[in-house]
């Protein structure tokens, strides 16, 4: 076989197929392991401490937890797989075709701990499997329902995810959620006249610390100046450099523990049903609605991802394709003892950054993921990087997803009606949702829409460009059924 020469790799990764050398493809799909990696294990820890602290009882067992931790890498990298090579089934296409990372979605977390606390975790896992088929309706009967969310509705959603993560981004880069949560706990003990426990005060001390800034700072530095300063493949490695760099500096500074990873076992399977499932109504329910949320994000990210590589929307095939693998991948979740899943959006972002579109390229990171669940040594060095590492490098991607949502509004066209929709949805569906005070005395109904920014928004654009556009949408429905143009002649006079 013909090695491949430079030039070919290179012009490879910026193709959607195609096989680039496993030397050149390996780097560029870890980049995405290790801007996810973190943030895929998240929501599993702070689900599981949270049902835990709740009810006072240890409900998450040590062992439970190591479990989970590990289906949870499994999970998202067969769900990856089956987003970057799609399954064809009578019609339907499973999987989007894209250069699509899954991951574990913090959407559900709020939901899932309720769940856990007031009904149990096998309750949870029963209803992360059941719920599951919610999105996977979502995502087949999306074509029917696509003219409700045209460019201007989903370039409001990308853009609201891109705001919604900046904050997580400068949270990863000042210390994390924990150092955060014991710093705004220690503040408000010293507010109140109290005095703070020495295990808060010194989780508090770690948020903002120099040791983290700095890191951070030398990790995005790192990015930039790579992106600024070299080309082809390096350039396009531009955020894997910037984590080595960052991680390679963390440990210098002792801010690396390595005991998790002498601790860690070299081979365990992941095991499905290692959690048994119980299914209970109210929890299948209050769960499969956040599932249609998880549906829109992953419509936002599949556009973003789309309009960064080819300056296009989604086709309808990839979107309910990916959609749909998403519901399928999340179902898959709930039997592996993993939490449900959706596309990642910092990864559309490292696509976005850096234009490598190459499937091959990812699913090697996909790979890596499904050795970490067979291999915990090898997930635990992703996980016991410091998080301020990836705080450095994310702060940009998530901007850049920003920037995505209103490169898509304006592939849309900013005519009067646009920029109206734009303004309504945003000074309605987002201001709204940020303003807590306001969503807790709303009829429930209302607070539910509210509670979550995303939904708010998207709701709130659909029914705006509903308002705004019906008459040209009545228009197509009638070109497309071939009856006489008097009707639409008609809509035009009015």
């Amino acid at each position: 076989m013909k090695k491949k020469t430079n030039e070919e790799n290179r012009q490879l990764i910026y193709q959607l197929d195609g096989r680039p050398s496993l030397h050149i493809a390996l780097p560029l799909g870890l980049q995405h392991v290790l801007t996810m990696f973190v943030g895929n294990l998240a929501p599993v820890l702070i689900m599981a401490g949270s049902v835990s602290v709740s009810t006072g009882d240890a409900v998450v067992t040590p062992i439970q937890k190591i479990m989970m931790v590990q289906c949870t890498m499994f999970v998202s990298g067969l769900a990856t797989l089956l987003q970057l090579y799609p399954i064809k089934v009578k019609g339907l296409q499973i999987g989007g075709g894209l250069p699509i990372v899954m991951g574990t979605g913090f959407v559900f977390v709020p939901t899932l701990i309720a769940a856990g606390t007031h009904y149990g975790l096998n309750a949870v896992f029963g209803a992360i499997i059941i719920g599951s088929v919610a999105e996977m309706l979502f995502g087949i009967f999306l074509r029917p329902l696509k003219k409700f969310f045209p460019p201007v509705v989903i370039g409001c959603v990308l853009m609201t995810i891109g705001l919604n993560l900046l904050p997580v981004g400068v949270q990863y880069l000042a210390g994390g959620a924990a150092a955060q949560s014991a710093a705004d706990k220690a503040s408000a003990l010293l507010a109140a006249g109290e005095a703070v426990p020495a295990d808060v005060a010194a989780a508090a001390a770690n948020y903002g610390h120099w040791h983290n800034l700095l890191v951070g700072a030398l990790v995005f530095a790192t990015i930039v100046c790579v992106q600024r300063f070299c080309k082809g493949f390096i350039k396009a490695s531009a955020i894997l450099f910037g984590i080595i760099v960052g991680y390679v500096a963390a440990i210098c500074l002792g801010m690396v523990d390595f005991t998790p990873l002498l601790d860690a076992k070299i081979v365990s399977p992941p095991i499905p049903f290692f959690i048994k499932p119980e299914f209970n109504v109210s929890a299948i329910i209050s769960i499969a609605l956040i599932y249609v949320i998880s549906g829109l994000e992953t419509m936002g990210n599949v556009n973003g991802i789309t309009v960064a590589a080819f300056n296009r929307s989604a086709t309808a095939n990839e979107t309910s394709g990916a959609i749909l693998a998403d519901g399928i991948g999340c179902a898959f979740a709930g039997v592996f003892n993993a939490l449900p899943n959706t596309a990642f959006g910092q990864n559309a972002g490292i696509v976005a950054m850096t234009k490598v579109v190459n499937k091959f390229c990812v699913a090697t990171g996909a790979i890596v993921l499904l050795l970490a669940g067979f291999f915990p040594k090898i997930g635990t060095i992703f996980s016991i990087m410091p998080q301020s590492v990836l705080g450095g490098a994310v702060i940009t991607v998530f901007g850049i997803i920003m920037i995505n949502g209103m490169k898509l509004i304006y592939l849309d066209g900013l005519d009067d009606k646009n920029i109206l929709i734009i303004a309504i949805t945003f000074g309605i569906g987002y201001a709204v949702s940020k303003t807590a005070t306001l969503v807790h005395v709303l009829p429930k109904p209302l607070a539910f829409i509210f509670d979550d920014t995303t939904v708010a928004v998207c709701i709130i654009a659909v029914l705006a460009n509903l308002f705004f556009h019906a008459g040209e949408m009545t228009k197509k429905a009638i070109k497309a059924s071939g009856n006489d143009t008097d009707e639409v002649a008609e809509l035009d006079n009015k």
